[in-house]
Formats: C-alpha cells, structure tokens, sequence
C-alpha cells in the first residue's frame, strides 16, 4: 500500500516530550528515523533539560529536516505534549517516550490499517524490557487478546480492559488528530499517568479502531521510570493523590457519556481499580503519619463511596470489601 498525504502535510506527527532522557534518547531517535513511513514529521518537546539532551535533539533536527525542535520551560508531560500538538500537521498523531524504541515499521504498519479501514485509531501490541534482570515480556499476551476486526471505540476498550493487561498508554497506537481537535481533547497539566483519563475520553468517542497484536514498540523498565520509583512518606502522599483523581476524572467521563455510548462493566470496573491501588499503598507505606494522611485523602476526596458504586463482578466486590474494612480499621489508629 502506498502511504502519501493528500496535501503538503505529513500523515503522522510523532510528538515525544524529552526531559534528560539521556543516553537513551540515542536509541530512541536511531528508532525513529528508521521508521519506513516516509509521510512523517518528528517533534521534540525539550522540557527544559539540563543534561545536553536539547542541544543534541537541536543538531538531529539541523540534519533532518522532517525533525522539529521545540525548548520550554519544563512543565512536565502533559504540557509537553499540548505543545506538540499545538505545532502538529499530521491526519494522525501519537506520542512515543524519549527513551524508548520501536520497530522500523511500526508507524507504517499503523498508518497502513488506519487508512484502509478509516480508523481514528490504531494500536499494537508491545514489550516490556527489564534493564536490571534484561528480560522482556509482552504487554499483552496472545492467551488475552489476539488481532481485532474493527471495532467501535467504546467496543475496543472493552475488549481491551477485560484482558487485564491492556495499558492506557498513549504510544501504543495512533489517533486522528481532526477528532483531538473536535473534541479538545488536552492532556491534564501535572497529572501522572494522564494517558489513562485522555485514552478513555478518546475511545468513547472513537468511530472506528482496530488492534494488531504484532508486537511493534519496546518500553525499558527502569528504577528511574516514574512508574517504577518507590516513594515513602509525603511523597507517596502526594503520589497516591493523583490515583484518586484518575479515580474521579473516569468516574465523570463514564457520566458524561452514559446517554452517548455503551458504558461497559469494565469501564466502572476500572474506576475501583485505579482506587484500589491507593489501597495497596496504604499498607505498604511504613511512615504511620504518611498512611493516615491517605486514609484521610481517601475518605475526603469521597473514593471510599466512588469504589461502591463502580464495582463489577464479584472477586472486585470480594477485594473492595475486604480493603475498605481494614482501611475502617487503620483509620485514626
């Protein structure tokens, strides 16, 4: 199939926020310029960083005339990517991290379904690599879930969650940047994991998806990774606070939808299982101030009576249940 955009801008916009990623950030740019989408643009978002990483993004862009540099103040993910997406021309985007790596194919792979079956998006399977044990393990196993037909986007993110392993992670795919557009659709400023609320709005209001399961993209875990940093004390605090709002923000776009699409089980379900997470990091944390500060957080914030009415099947039940009585029993003690 010959991929060629219908004007003078590219099919895709690649948007990667870069903050000290690095040697890293070597292999991730090799990656992306070996892609063999040739309708493409690639913008580094340098958010404000101090290890030499913007200026090397500054001499592949001098080489590359497809590579686009932006330099901001650092603000964090979220403000790096609605930078990228303020300056993106491509029908379609996606946002892979600066140190990470992928197949040569894989955007051409994307691009190809999504223009064949006019999809607003199109995801793939990827890998988990383990620097420390240099192991590597699916994201997705084949046993959960093997290549979609397409799919409404509420249909595929059933489908998806119902796997337990799917991830909302923003680099697993591409997404039509006329329906970011349409929707408004930003990533919320300061927010960890903020794939996980902008993913779900997008698919509810996703025509037409589809799901390859070739695996095409490779995450390095890392103990630098925010994802894999253990925090104690006030930090954990603060951390668990943005599971909490997740918690919320799901819980308010189910709302909001209830009358447009399907609101699966599964979609509540994930509301309770981002919160019950919360739960578990209650009581790992070995500080007693620290564990009745979220107690505290969990109980005014209202994620006590979030997680009773969004719970699904009965081993959720059976886990809800059991936490809230031991957090009834930790409280103020």
């Amino acid at each position: 199939m010959t991929l060629q955009s219908d004007s003078a801008s590219p099919l895709l916009s690649l948007i990667i926020p870069m903050f000290n990623a690095g040697d890293d950030f070597t292999a991730c740019i090799e990656a992306l310029l070996a892609q063999t989408l040739t309708s493409l643009e690639i913008i580094i978002v340098d958010d404000g960083s101090t290890d030499g990483s913007g200026a090397r993004a500054d001499a592949v862009a001098q080489q590359h005339p497809h590579v686009k540099v932006i330099h901001q103040a650092n603000g964090g993910v979220s403000r790096a990517r609605n930078a990228g997406l303020q300056i993106a021309r491509g029908k379609y985007v996606s946002f892979p991290d600066a140190d990470d790596t992928m197949k040569p194919a894989m955007y051409q792979t994307l691009v190809e379904m999504a223009e064949r079956d006019d999809l607003d998006a199109a995801q793939c399977n990827a890998e988990w690599f383990f620097k420390a044990s240099q192991t590597i393990k699916p994201l997705i196993p084949l046993d959960r879930l093997t290549s979609t037909g397409v799919l409404s986007g509420p249909e595929w993110l059933n489908t998806a969650l119902k796997t337990r392993r799917y991830m909302h992670v923003v680099w697993l795919g591409i997404y039509r940047r006329a329906l970011i557009e349409q929707l408004g659709l930003l990533f919320e400023p300061g927010l960890h994991h903020q794939d996980i609320p902008w993913t779900t709005e997008f698919m509810l209001n996703a025509r037409r998806v589809r799901y390859t399961d070739a695996v095409l993209y490779r995450y390095y875990m890392h103990d630098a990774s925010i994802s894999n940093r253990k925090r104690t004390g006030q930090r954990n605090v603060e951390y668990q606070r943005h599971y909490l709002k997740i918690a919320r923000m799901l819980e308010e776009i189910n709302q909001r939808y209830r009358h447009q699409v399907t609101i699966y089980p599964s979609f509540h379900y994930q509301v309770t299982r981002e919160a019950l997470s919360v739960c578990h990091s209650i009581r790992r944390e070995p500080e007693a101030d620290a564990r009745q500060a979220m107690i505290a957080d969990l109980f005014e914030s209202g994620t006590h009576k979030r997680m009773l009415r969004n719970a699904r099947g009965v081993r959720q039940w059976y886990q809800l249940l059991l936490w809230l009585s031991r957090i009834y029993r930790w409280r103020n003690k």
